[in-house]
């Protein structure tokens, strides 16, 4: 009778082994993300600036060199393909804000979700309170998948566009957007994030 029980012991060690090996931590984990953003970053032919540079710059990305700025303390690289003609939030500002977006996962190269051919936008609430930006959505297909709450890297933009109407005077934005600021999905299984997004108020 030793014998089997001494195969079944080996044999349930093998499998814990092997469930240790293929199990990554977090560490690990937020290392191929960053691998998948650069990754990314090389084969979109991205030309990355630094924050100070994009302030020299009068806090602008120039398409044609196809700039992001990286915002070092988020993680966050930002393009802005037209900053709007409407007006900057400024604090104590809240407003209500419709949203056309395309969402990437950069981690499996497709699709997850985006509204840009619906018949109706994603709409959020939008509050400044001095340098910081709090929002909720509460209608759309974001709020559908995810809930109400809208992800940090959304929010980075509003610092520096001035959204307005009609979509011709929207803003719209490039983002590569780290887990930590990302959905609550994201978050859970450590991916990046590539939207496009174009901001218009729903009042002027």
């Amino acid at each position: 009778m030793r014998k089997p029980i001494f195969i079944t012991l080996m044999a349930l060690l093998a499998v814990v082994l092997y469930s240790c090996d293929d199990y990554e931590t977090y560490a690990e984990q937020k290392e191929k993300e960053k691998n998948h953003i650069n990754d990314f970053i090389k084969d979109q032919g991205i030309n990355v600036i630094s924050k100070a540079t994009f302030e020299a710059n009068g806090q602008t990305t120039d398409t044609a060199k196809n700039e992001f700025v990286l915002f070092e303390d988020k993680g966050v690289y930002m393009q802005i393909v037209r900053k709007g003609e409407g007006e900057m939030m400024e604090p104590g500002d809240r407003g209500v804000f419709m949203a056309r977006y395309l969402e990437y996962n950069i981690a499996d190269g497709d699709t997850i979700s985006g509204n840009l051919y619906a018949s109706i936008p994603d709409k959020f609430t939008c509050e400044r309170k001095g340098d910081t930006f709090s929002a909720s959505f509460t209608q759309g297909y974001m709020y559908g998948i995810y809930g109400s709450a809208v992800p940090s890297g959304w929010l980075v933009p509003f610092s520096y566009i001035t959204p307005g109407r009609p979509n011709d005077k929207a803003a719209k934005v490039r983002l590569i957007v780290p887990h930590g600021e990302g959905t609550s999905t994201a978050a859970q299984y450590v991916y990046p994030t590539y939207y496009e997004i174009t901001y218009i108020p729903e009042r002027q």
